[in-house]
């Protein structure tokens, strides 16, 4: 199976950025959409963005629409969160996971491999 591993997370300033990267470990992920999803203390895990198989398609949470950049390049098995305009709300453990379709999903419960998380914390 699969398997995911996000990189990229830090501590970064209110109005900084950050790149997360996710890296598959087969090719078979480029046959399907991936998502970003984040995990604040206490809190649910909450849709962030997705990506359709291609990369042509892409679907953003509310929160972070205008500011996060999802991306995919499928020749290096990669995904990339580009966040922008940092806000301490942002501050979650954020992970990568690939879905069972190749379209994109705002449900968490249409993803069937998930990657490890990384820390994401900004500072007001």
């Amino acid at each position: 199976q699969v398997q995911l591993e996000e990189s990229g997370g830090g501590l970064a300033q209110t109005g900084g950025s950050l790149r997360l990267s996710c890296l598959a470990s087969a090719r078979t992920s480029s046959y399907y959409g991936m998502g970003w999803f984040r995990q604040a203390p206490g809190k649910e895990r909450e849709f962030v963005a997705a990506i359709n198989w291609i990369g042509g398609d892409t679907l953003y949470a509310d929160s972070v629409r205008g500011r996060f950049t999802i991306s995919r390049d499928n020749a290096k098995y990669t995904m990339y969160l580009q966040m922008n305009s940092l806000q301490p709300e942002d501050t979650a453990v954020y992970y990568c996971a690939q879905a069972g379709t190749t379209g994109l999903t705002r449900t968490l419960n249409w993803y069937r491999v998930w990657g490890q998380g990384t820390q994401v914390t900004v500072s007001s």
